[in-house]
């Protein structure tokens, strides 16, 4: 099985890597982008076994090591 962990800032937090890139994007003629978000993906690889317990361990793995989950939200998808 593989694993798709994509952490993003929280909504209501300030993003400066993403405030940063959409000033560089507009300083590039690109003014119709706006609202950029950066964020992180992390891609794993784990053993064949029940899906459930595996999204188990993983929301594990990202509530205390993958992301902070005071400013982060995080997503994981199982394929």
């Amino acid at each position: 099985m593989k694993a798709k962990i994509i952490v993003m800032p929280k909504k209501t937090v300030l993003d400066p890597q993403g405030a940063t890139v959409q000033s560089a994007l507009n300083h590039m003629s690109f003014k119709e982008i706006s609202g950029v978000r950066v964020g992180k993906l992390i891609e794993i690889d784990l053993a064949d076994g029940d899906k459930e317990a595996a999204r188990k361990k993983l929301d594990e793995a990202c509530h205390r090591l993958l992301s902070n989950p005071v400013i982060e939200d995080y997503q994981v998808e199982i394929s």
